[in-house]
């Protein structure tokens, strides 16, 4: 592989090693300016449906917004219940072992929804039913027609709903997604992503099908939203593959996946899924995503950062990166009209219920060996 230089992402100059540490340190000052104390309008109270997942996404909005106040939380499992109230400081008589139990006792403005996948779908419509602004883990069901009636419900409401897809926020692929606008890399001709992880200790209903919406939808929706935000290509057709091979037969869930878009282009895309990272390797995970345009190649890869080359000029590391944003925090700026940044990334309701049909799509074909197409 030839030497990858570091070079600044705005200005294709090579960086000097004082520079190149110069400019991270400017990059983290430039996170934290970004997370700086915005005020909504009073006190904005949330209860946490489920302590699984991404709470942390919702917990670092306190940062930007010291009157968004995690009220209570309830979860089944009395060890994490009693681990996360304990963390974040939630009063005992504010932690509930049942959901409509707290729904019922606290008074909220806003439902994060971080529990199983199977009663995920029942959470997002009873509180969109309660008037309850949501940010739901995803997928927003077991199935594309649980999701289906979601958004039949969402429409009939005045409430607003996120959903957990926080990795388009970080700086990477806005980045990526900016030197595809600028034309960079030329027309988009293929992508490839990955998701492989250690499977530790998970919670009990993530390792059977009954209550697990799959690798595909559960994991792989991150790289179907990433795969959409950078590419700006739309997927039109799916081919799948999963199985359960590398954990104990007495799990009933598929640990590995593989799944082949056609864009709109009619360019590939694909992605690769698996829980059999060996805890050996040192890092919980390994994401990927490389972009393949006609002028150029754009490659993440955890723990080494995003590398650009073309025809123009050889492969570089890419720093001084836009600063990572706050999902959830943005979303709240949208409800209630804060301006925290001056280019905030969306993530719209079309693109959270766009990412949930595609990766539904991609289980049916796995599960019943087809091509399916994916309407637009």
């Amino acid at each position: 592989m030839p030497q990858i230089k570091t070079v600044d992402l705005t200005t294709g100059k090579p960086l000097s090693r004082r520079n190149f540490l110069a400019g991270a340190s400017a990059v983290a000052l430039s996170s934290v300016s970004a997370l700086a104390s915005f005020r909504l309008p009073g006190t904005i109270r949330v209860g946490l449906l489920g302590v699984d997942g991404h709470i942390d996404d919702v917990l670092d909005a306190r940062r930007v917004f010291p009157n968004f106040q995690v009220q209570a939380i309830s979860d089944k499992n009395l060890q994490r219940l009693k681990e996360v109230g304990d963390r974040i400081g939630i009063p005992v008589e504010h932690r509930y072992t049942n959901h409509q139990m707290l729904l019922d006792r606290e008074k909220l403005e806003v439902a994060g929804i971080c529990g199983s996948d199977g009663e995920r779908a029942g959470l997002v419509t009873e509180c969109i039913a309660r008037g309850l602004h949501i940010i739901a883990e995803k997928p927003l069901g077991m199935n594309w027609a649980e999701v289906q009636r979601i958004r039949t419900a969402l429409e009939a409401s005045k409430v607003h709903l996120t959903m957990l897809l926080s990795m388009r926020f970080e700086g990477t692929f806005i980045a990526m997604r900016q030197m595809v606008e600028s034309g960079q890399i030329g027309e988009i001709a293929q992508v490839d992503g990955q998701k492989s992880y250690v499977l530790g200790k998970r919670p009990d209903w993530m390792l059977h099908n009954a209550s697990f919406s799959g690798i595909i939808p559960y994991i792989g929706i991150h790289l179907v939203d990433l795969i959409r935000f950078t590419s700006k290509r739309e997927p039109t057709q799916v081919s799948a593959l999963q199985a359960h091979i590398g954990q104990s037969n007495t799990l009933d869930f598929d640990d590995t996946a593989a799944a082949m878009f056609r864009l709109d282009n009619k360019a590939p895309a694909q992605l690769h899924l698996d829980y059999l990272r060996p805890e050996t390797f040192g890092t919980h995970g390994d994401d990927r995503l490389r972009l393949v345009g006609t002028e150029g190649i754009l490659e993440y890869r955890e723990g080494v950062g995003l590398v650009f080359g073309s025809k123009k000029q050889a492969q570089k590391l890419l720093n001084s990166l836009p600063p990572d944003q706050s999902l959830v925090a943005n979303f709240l700026s949208g409800i209630y009209g804060v301006q925290i940044l001056p280019h905030p990334v969306q993530l719209t309701v079309d693109d959270i219920f766009r990412a949930n049909q595609i990766v539904f799509a991609a289980r049916d074909a796995a599960e019943n060996d087809r091509i399916v197409s994916i309407s637009i």
